[in-house]
């Protein structure tokens, strides 16, 4: 009988001090993953001034300060990012994509998603948002912005940071959000 109590104490005292460790732990990646997405967005609007009109006027935004994305043949890409609404962080996401096609390569790149709307911005954080041929991203380069349109309450734009990549490929990417 003392055992069993010895164990369930053991097992409790573990539990109280790795929880608040490990919560620790996703508060410090979550505050690197801000830091990192507060530094990228800073970068699409130095590349596009015009880009700070978006990130003020739209219902929400999801930055990936960093995607890499690599195949032959068979390849994918993944990363995390931050999802805001109404310029307040709500929560991570995850992306992945699978493509199957001519391509050879790798690279890493930033991309953030505009929300026109918050239908558009909940269809992603129930993960029913994916993007493939019928929404394309936008290369960023100075005033490109401004023209752009959304496509079912989506705009899309990326930004190279190293690699190359030759592809014509079929895939989807597709996102998993957790609030904070």
């Amino acid at each position: 009988m003392k055992k069993s109590k010895f164990i369930k104490l053991g097992i409790l005292v573990f539990v109280a001090w790795f929880l608040p460790h490990a919560l620790l732990a996703q508060d410090d990646e979550a505050k690197k993953l801000i830091s990192e997405s507060s530094n990228a967005k800073t970068e699409f609007i130095k590349t596009d001034p015009s880009m700070e009109d978006l990130f003020k006027s739209s219902y929400g935004y999801l930055i990936f300060p960093k995607i890499g994305k690599g195949g032959f043949i068979v390849g994918g890409s993944g990363g995390n990012g931050i999802l805001y609404e109404r310029g307040k962080a709500v929560g991570l996401v995850k992306t992945g994509q699978v493509t199957i096609g001519a391509q050879v390569g790798g690279q890493t790149y930033r991309e953030v998603i505009f929300f026109e709307n918050k239908d558009a911005l909940d269809r992603m954080k129930a993960s029913k948002t994916e993007f493939s041929s019928q929404l394309s991203a936008v290369a960023v380069k100075s005033g490109v912005s401004k023209n752009a349109k959304y496509t079912e309450g989506v705009v899309v734009f990326t930004q190279d940071l190293s690699g190359l990549m030759a592809e014509a490929t079929v895939g989807g990417q597709k996102f998993k959000y957790t609030a904070f």
